[in-house]
């Protein structure tokens, strides 16, 4: 037999795709727990260029040029090499890298040498190891202080006044 005709014991071409197919689903609808703390859950890579949307969970690495908008309750890490401009929401982040936008974090947002950060950045933890840069503006607090109502917010200088 020639070795284009098919054997009709064969499965047709189509069966195998249908098989694909399932599989491709069941992989994009796998159960969605959270990887084990450390676990590296992505890398874009060096050389690599991404825009748009990045939604994470667990750790993600980032080597390469991504431009967008990154929400996650993990992890982010961008190397020496990586570039991001964007808006970032996340966990905690280590930069070493690039990073032009604004991030907001919940945890612990560090920079080293060589990193390069240019925007505001809202987070109750920042540390800046000595090489890096850091060129915006800074909240560390978790927001406004909620007083009771018709009160005012006092102030206290040290200073004694005298009516």
């Amino acid at each position: 037999m020639a070795w284009w005709e098919r054997n009709k014991e064969e499965p047709a071409p189509q069966d195998v795709t249908i098989g694909l197919e399932q599989t491709r689903r069941d992989s994009m609808n796998r159960d969605k727990t959270a990887a084990p703390p450390g676990e590296l859950n992505a890398l874009l890579g060096r050389g690599s260029t991404f825009e748009g949307k990045l939604v994470f969970e667990g750790t993600v690495r980032i080597d390469g040029k991504f431009k967008g908008e990154i929400h996650s309750e993990g992890k982010l890490i961008v190397g020496e090499n990586g570039e991001i401009d964007g808006e970032i929401w996340v966990e905690s982040a280590l930069i070493s890298g690039k990073v032009n936008g604004n991030i907001t974090g919940k945890g612990k947002i560090e920079l080293q040498p060589p990193a390069r950060f240019q925007g505001n950045l809202v987070a109750p933890s920042l540390v800046i190891q000595e090489g890096a840069i850091f060129d915006g503006n800074c909240q560390m607090s978790k927001g406004p202080k909620q007083t009771k109502a018709g009160s005012e917010p006092t102030i206290n200088t040290g200073a004694k006044s005298e009516l």
